[in-house]
């Protein structure tokens, strides 16, 4: 799954930030980001779904 959201981040960005952190402030930026170039909205969504992965890996390794 990891990857497939890698991927719509990288093709369509918001359906990617939407499937990793849903409806919230992060997903409207990045529309807006898309809205305005389709590479800052990329980027944006690459990074929000790399660090919402890793802080899930974060938490998971704390006991």
């Amino acid at each position: 799954m990891k990857l497939v959201r890698f991927l719509l981040g990288l093709l369509v960005p918001p359906l990617g930030v939407f499937l990793t952190v849903g409806v919230g402030p992060t997903l409207f930026i990045n529309i807006l980001l898309t809205v305005l170039g389709w590479l800052p909205g990329s980027i944006h969504a690459i990074w929000v779904i790399a660090k919402h992965d890793e802080q899930l890996n974060r938490e998971g390794n704390i006991y």
